[in-house]
């Protein structure tokens, strides 16, 4: 079973005196480029988080963000007493018969006026932020399965049709032969010389073996194969499935390149354009 590399997950849990949510996003990308936003109190906690997500979520471009919101009366922030009782002092020697809340407006403005008390991370809490990412990370990758279903179902779609173009493009082939035989006759027959037929037939059953499709039908089937099999299994393997449309391509081309038919060579387009489809989502493939 495939899985895409797009996903969304999200994750919350109230607490009495805070709101803990956990946003997972997850776009395509070639390696794990990941990017962590979390509060500065649980900033030592980051590498262990990193290596967290990169050991579920393995490949893709992921935006991870903790938010933390007091949901209680309280705040961190603090009224640095001494400090203002200091700036009023000072501006009463300039100011001697100021009003005394004039002179508190001005001094809670002052640089240094207020003082955040920094947290520290409180174990229990730790664990329970720890359990809510665990459960953003599940609900991303549940998101990327049930996209990795449409995938598989795109996939396959596109890989009966490229068998069927295929199919098409040999049953052509015997009728392409006769093709070549009548015009090669008939060119030689305006040319009025006698020829040996024994030689004219060595040299036709040369340059049909030229442009024969056996070998590139077998095979581009045993490819398509492959790709069914492959997205069939439980490992990651975007990459593997990258690999394969790389030779499915160059069976197709090379098909094309020895039509020499006109109806054939229509077909191999239609080849083309399934194979381009398929390129496009497996770069959505973990």
């Amino acid at each position: 079973m495939i899985q895409s590399m797009t996903g969304f997950g999200k994750a919350t849990m109230q607490l009495p005196t805070k709101k803990i949510t956990v946003e997972v996003k997850s776009l395509n990308s070639k390696g794990f480029d990941l990017n962590v936003r979390m509060p500065s109190m649980y900033r030592e906690m980051e590498l262990g988080v990193r290596n967290q997500i990169a050991n579920v979520l393995e490949r893709g471009k992921i935006d991870f963000c903790i938010f933390i919101e007091n949901t209680s009366e309280q705040t961190s922030t603090k009224i640095n007493v001494p400090i203002i009782k200091e700036y009023i002092r000072q501006m009463r020697e300039v100011y001697e018969n100021a009003d005394e809340t004039e002179l508190m407006k001005m001094a809670v403005r002052m640089p240094d006026a207020l003082k955040t008390e920094r947290e520290e991370i409180d174990e229990d809490d730790w664990k329970l932020v720890q359990v809510v990412v665990d459960e953003g990370l599940k609900n991303l990758k549940s998101f990327r399965t049930s996209e990795g279903v449409a995938l598989e179902k795109e996939f396959l779609h596109r890989i009966a049709n490229i068998m069927t173009l295929m199919n098409e493009t040999v049953a052509l082939d015997g009728e392409r032969i006769d093709t070549v035989k009548t015009r090669l006759r008939t060119a030689i027959d305006e040319l009025k010389v006698n020829i040996d037929d024994n030689r004219f037939e060595q040299e036709l059953i040369f340059y049909l073996e030229k442009y024969d499709i056996t070998e590139e039908k077998v095979r581009l089937e045993n490819h398509l194969n492959y790709f069914i099999e492959t997205i069939a299994g439980n490992e990651a393997n975007g990459r593997k499935l990258g690999f394969i449309t790389q030779e499915m391509g160059r069976e197709i081309n090379t098909m094309g390149s020895k039509s020499n038919h006109a109806q054939m060579q229509k077909l191999v387009v239609q080849m083309k354009d399934e194979l381009e489809k398929i390129k496009e989502q497996v770069l959505n493939v973990l």
